[in-house]
């Protein structure tokens, strides 16, 4: 049985939507790697904060990203269900008739990023290190 436009789509989106969760935890680990090393160093600063905070606001847009490709799943999911007659392959269509400006995109990261599925473990991370730096 041959697979149609949209299946092939939906296969696609589905292990690029998969891969940028695992992609979210290597850089969750990163940043255990990043204050577990400067804390065995003795090289807790303000420099490793400011890496920490970089490293957050990087998975937020990973996962901005990942969010992006939900809608259109869903989409596919829905035209597949009930046999709707839609074409495939629209992504990047669909995405520019929502695409915000540059203020957007920066409000959707931080948003992204408060999630408390992407602020864990940031946000113990640069308290850990507060604590450390201030007391």
């Amino acid at each position: 049985m041959k697979a149609s436009g949209l299946e092939n789509e939906w296969s696609i989106l589905q292990n690029q939507f998969d891969d940028y969760e695992k992609y979210s935890l290597i850089i969750k680990l990163a940043n255990i790697g990043l204050l577990s090393a400067a804390y065995f160093t003795n090289n807790m600063n303000v420099f490793v904060l400011l890496l920490l905070l970089i490293l957050w606001i990087q998975d937020a847009i990973w996962k901005t990203f990942q969010s992006r490709i939900e809608p259109r799943l869903l989409a596919i999911e829905n035209f597949i269900m009930t046999g709707a007659n839609e074409k495939a392959y629209q992504f990047n269509s669909e995405y520019q008739k929502n695409r915000p400006g540059g203020k957007g995109l920066i409000i959707e990261y931080l948003c992204q990023a408060i999630r408390p599925t992407i602020a864990f473990p940031h946000v113990l991370l640069v308290l850990m290190l507060g604590v450390e730096l201030w007391f």
